[in-house]
């Protein structure tokens, strides 16, 4: 059979729809790239051989199998099987799903399986409709979603649904997906006998992203702009013309979208310049918003580096006006610069520590009153109350210091500052010791 001909033959039965959904798993033994989920011995596995399902939240990334998962528990348990889209579907299709599960229970002793896909897109209302449902038994609710479920479905809900994450297919996960659709002659592409490099099909396998439908859309295609180009061999330009760049699987709003960033601070925290440039060019190939990225920037500068090395949160400034000042593409590279700098400074968060224990003791403590002599002195008859007596101004002193108390009275003698001794914080540890060894001296004198 030739091209021409496959494509005609697709125009009726089941091959007119699209490769990825002729090619969906219809068993287990099918079902590519979970085997932490539905592998041998698995819990999950055992609760469907047995027909014992639990509710459950399906979580992951796009095409990692969570609706796939669903028609595959239905196919292999005795449950009724019914299905709604969050996105279209309202209270009045659940009630009409739950009313029929309720007399199929009662007439036929068959439980229903309700698989809700999107279920993140149901507000509060509608989620809490299914809770009955959920605990009578009425129904084994399945709800898939993209996003992180402990945010994004409400508790008493998600307290009696087992969570479920699903991972992104890896790449060998991936190109056995591939390779079976190229062979399958009932459902796949194996009638055509193509022929393909190794590298085409590795190739689709990376720019997939771990995303099995993507996977398979992409050969489709390239596959059908081999008829158009009366070409009979899969090659890595035919790849690269159906499918562009690299797919990255990245939600501006959902969880993955604080992976991310997660992962650039932690990068800049832990001194990896090369990781803090990658998630970096993950964030603006994803089309993330420049200003968001910039104020990640600004906050690690002063909480990580802080005083050893005050030239971080500066650079971090100026890189934040100049985004807004030249946008993007150039934008990249302040933001660049302003990462790499951080990621390769010395460490510090010594200030970052010692507002969080200040605040700490104004909630929580009886700090006192502020000493008079440290009260606003400027106003008519402020002497009268004592403000400002016997304050000492520190530039008449030598070096420019004084000893003299500045804490209230309730707090004298606490530190919250611990300067560490990587870069300039080093020399700010030293002088603070030199003061604090001058200070003692000077109570032994008076003493």
């Amino acid at each position: 059979m030739d091209l021409f001909s496959y494509s005609l033959q697709q125009e009726t039965g089941r091959k007119n729809e699209p490769l990825a959904a002729r090619m969906r798993p219809r068993s287990l033994e099918e079902f590519v790239g979970q085997d932490k989920v539905v592998g041998q011995g698995s819990f999950l596995r055992k609760m469907i051989e047995s027909d014992n399902i639990p509710s459950m939240i399906l979580f992951g990334p796009p095409g990692t199998g969570k609706t796939t998962l669903a028609n595959v528990i239905a196919n292999q348990t005795g449950s009724h099987y019914e299905q709604l889209n969050a996105v279209a579907a309202g209270i009045a299709d659940v009630r009409k799903v739950t009313e029929g599960a309720k007399e199929r229970l009662i007439l036929h002793r068959q439980r229903t399986l309700l698989f809700i896909d999107e279920i993140h897109r149901f507000n509060k209302g509608q989620q809490d409709v299914l809770l009955p449902f959920v605990e009578d038994g009425r129904v084994i609710l399945i709800g898939a979603t993209t996003e992180n479920p402990y945010f994004e479905v409400n508790s008493p809900l998600l307290s009696r649904m087992r969570v479920v994450r699903l991972q992104p297919l890896n790449k060998e996960a991936v190109l056995r997906i591939i390779r079976q659709a190229t062979a399958d002659a009932e459902r796949g592409l194996g009638q055509l006998a193509i022929e393909y490099d190794e590298l085409a099909l590795a190739t689709i396998a990376d720019i997939s992203g771990g995303d099995a439908r993507v996977a398979l859309n992409i050969l489709e295609q390239a596959v059908g702009l081999l008829e158009v180009s009366q070409e009979k061999r899969l090659t890595v330009d035919f790849v690269h013309a159906v499918a562009g760049e690299k797919i990255q699987i990245y939600d501006k709003n959902g969880d993955n979208h604080y992976d991310v960033a997660s992962a650039l601070i932690k990068s800049m925290r832990g001194s990896d310049p090369d990781a803090a440039l990658h998630y970096l060019a993950r964030m603006l190939a994803a089309g993330e918003d420049v200003k968001f990225i910039a104020r990640r920037i600004v906050i690690c500068a002063a909480e990580d580096v802080g005083n050893a090395d005050p030239q971080a949160l500066s650079l971090a400034m100026a890189a934040a006006q100049a985004v807004q000042f030249i946008g993007l593409p150039e934008a990249r590279i302040p933001l660049a610069q302003a990462v790499t700098y951080i990621a390769a400074a010395p460490k510090s968060n010594a200030a970052y520590l010692g507002i969080n224990d200040a605040l700490q003791d104004v909630k929580q403590r009886d700090c006192g009153t502020v000493p008079l002599h440290l009260r606003d002195s400027s106003y008519k008859g402020a002497k009268a109350f004592g403000h400002g007596k016997e304050y000492r101004y520190p530039h008449d002193y030598p070096g420019h210091y004084v000893e003299q108390q500045y804490l209230p009275d309730a707090l004298a003698g606490t530190v919250y500052y611990r300067p560490g001794d990587q870069g300039y914080e080093a020399v700010v540890r030293e002088r603070l010791a030199k003061r604090q060894n001058q200070d003692k001296n000077n109570g032994k004198e008076k003493g």
